[in-house]
């Protein structure tokens, strides 16, 4: 075997390994990639200036600056702003929410990124299902799905778009204008509404989220914290046997001893002097608590425990946002409590409910979590964009009048760049150094704002894809699928090709997909000898085409554990839908890209 052969099976287990990597994510998707590329360079597959060549790549370099566009009309209140006319305008029936708000949604994912949409509208449409009586979960996939629909309407619409179209340039095809793709993309966006729309009154799970899977009780009302004097004679008691019981109507959250909290050790908790008990007791036995000048829990002492303090609380639910300093953390080691007075009561991941001890839970982007404490201090923490407030929208302190700014902004980018006046990358970069510059976003905002994981991501499937092409792997690929199609016409091949990206874009990230199939798309075609182009929009349109499962696009993730979905409901109201976007796709893309 000589070398080149060993390069180009190198390569391939390569693809292989980094494809399973990102199914069993047990490492984050962005280093499995950029481990792949480190792995190529020691084997001598590429070079330095290969691995760098990647870093100028104008897609990369476009999606950084569409984020921080995107963040611009977030802090503006721009999304907001639409999200709640949207929602005003829904509140006739159940069905008129549902299509007026998933055709708000997919204007506003035409030009906005999508993530930053669904985040920051999912409390508005909470809100507004509560106010027709219906459950979340009737609107929560519509959400997502309708971002998703929106981003395939223009290039910009998506990352995925930007990335084909830069990878599709470098196999020689011809850069896709704004607005190529938005005529066969409203009508795969319209055909996925209308099935939304007729089958989802059915298919569309009656869930709960979180706060209404635990139960309702009056007892969570107030915390208070009793402090263990000098001469009580609970010391060296534990708990249970100091009176601290739910029976007795309290309920221990915590015991701080020198400002250190120990709740996840209650039980065996011997009670030392100057220990804070922080207990959850009824209304009214906690008022009498705070009016009392001393208290005795079954001990005949009357001066066992001195109270402090109480704060009335309020229960409410916050999920782990994309940009969350809570990602990657284990729930023990975080500060909520000390910081904002607030304990966590519960975590929802994939439809179940983790309770009791959390200290080996390590948090997840879309992770739910019930939480306690004081309004006050919650609003708080919900405004420096720890969690995202599921109960309600939050009314964070937002630039609104820099909106018209943000706003002509991106109209300025999109129509220079609809008459091609200038390349899109050069337009995104000027936009985004503008919306900086004109105090829309703070360049601290403008660099937080920017997925750095996604962009890594994407780095390291370009520099595979270097490899691939380097080595000739992808011409083998190709080879072997022309074999396999070469009996069938271009229409068969055009809809293979769009099946297998939306399946692998169920299992694996959507832009890892786009990238390594794009190449190989437009090599079938030109092994067919047709015309690429219609085969890179199938790969365009099916990298999005995430329906059928919770953990193959970020949105849906994000709306999964916060309308309190299964696994299987996605599967549920998805498979068919991406059956029917196969078969939509399949007829519609050859009359605008003639095979």
């Amino acid at each position: 075997m000589d070398w080149n052969s060993i390069q180009i099976a190198i390569v391939l287990v390569l693809v292989v390994v980094v494809f399973f990597g990102f199914i069993r994510e047990l490492i984050s998707p962005d280093v499995v990639a950029m481990s792949a590329v480190a792995l190529l360079v020691a084997f001598g597959i590429l070079h330095t200036d290969d691995v760098l060549s990647v870093f100028s790549n104008s897609a990369p370099v476009t999606v950084g600056a569409m984020f921080v566009l995107s963040a611009a009309l977030e802090r503006t209140g721009v999304i907001d702003g639409i999200g709640r006319v949207v929602s005003r305008a829904a509140k006739w029936s159940p069905l008129v929410a549902l299509v007026t708000m998933m055709v708000g949604v997919i204007v506003m994912s035409a030009f906005i990124n999508n993530t930053p949409v669904v985040v920051i509208l999912t409390p508005v449409v909470i809100s507004l299902a509560a106010t027709l009586k219906q459950p979340a979960s009737k609107f929560l996939i519509p959400l997502s799905f309708a971002s998703i629909f929106g981003g395939t309407t223009t290039l910009i619409g998506t990352s995925t778009n930007i990335l084909v179209d830069g990878v599709a340039q470098r196999q020689g095809i011809a850069p896709f204008a704004m607005f190529e793709i938005t005529a066969a993309g409203a009508i795969m966006a319209a055909v996925g509404t209308a099935y939304l729309a007729i089958a989802g009154r059915w298919l569309l799970p009656d869930r709960d989220s979180l706060a209404a899977l635990l139960p309702k009780s009056e007892d969570r009302k107030f915390l208070a914290e009793v402090l263990i004097p000098v001469d009580s004679t609970l010391i060296g008691k534990t708990l249970k046997n100091a009176g601290f019981t739910e029976e007795r109507g309290f309920r221990v959250v915590d015991v701080l001893r020198d400002d250190v909290s120990h709740r996840w050790s209650l039980d065996n908790l011997a009670l030392r002097a100057g220990d804070r008990v922080v207990v959850r007791s009824k209304v009214g036995d906690m008022l009498a608590l705070r009016e009392a000048s001393a208290v005795a829990f079954g001990t005949g002492e009357t001066h066992a425990v001195e109270p402090i303090g109480t704060r009335e609380t309020v229960v409410m639910e916050g999920i782990v946002g994309p940009q969350s300093r809570f990602i990657g953390r284990h729930a023990a080691d975080l500060a909520p409590r000390r910081l904002y007075g607030a304990y966590m009561l519960a975590i929802h991941r994939q439809g179940e409910s983790i309770g009791g001890n959390f200290s080996d839970v390590r948090l997840r982007m879309g992770d739910t979590i019930l939480l306690e404490g004081p309004a006050e201090s919650m609003r708080r923490m919900f405004n420096y964009r720890e969690l995202i407030n599921l109960v309600q929208p939050s009314e964070k302190p937002l630039r609104r009048n820099k909106a018209p700014i943000a706003i002509g902004v991106v109209l300025l980018v999109i129509g220079l760049a609809a008459f091609e006046v200038l390349p899109i990358v050069a337009l995104a970069l000027m936009a985004a150094v503008a919306v900086i510059a004109l105090g829309c976003l703070e360049a601290e905002e403008a660099y937080t704002s920017i997925r750095w994981n996604i962009l890594f991501l994407i780095f390291g499937m370009l520099a595979l894809g270097i490899a691939m092409d380097r080595t000739g792997a992808a011409r083998l690929i190709i080879e072997a699928f022309a074999s396999l199609v070469s009996s069938m016409g271009p229409l068969a091949v055009l809809s293979a090709v769009y099946l297998i990206t939306s399946l692998l874009t169920e299992v694996m990230s959507n832009n890892a997909a786009a990238i390594l199939l794009t190449p190989i798309a437009a090599g079938l075609a030109n092994a067919l000898g047709v015309d690429p182009r219609p085969f890179v929009v199938a790969v365009m349109f099916a990298a999005s085409a995430s329906f059928a499962s919770p953990i193959g696009y970020q949105t849906n993730t994000f709306v999964y554990n916060a309308g309190g979905y299964r696994f299987t409901d996605f599967i549920k109201i998805g498979l068919p839908l991406n059956v029917l976007m196969w078969a939509t796709a399949t007829l519609v893309i050859p009359i605008f890209w003639p095979l």
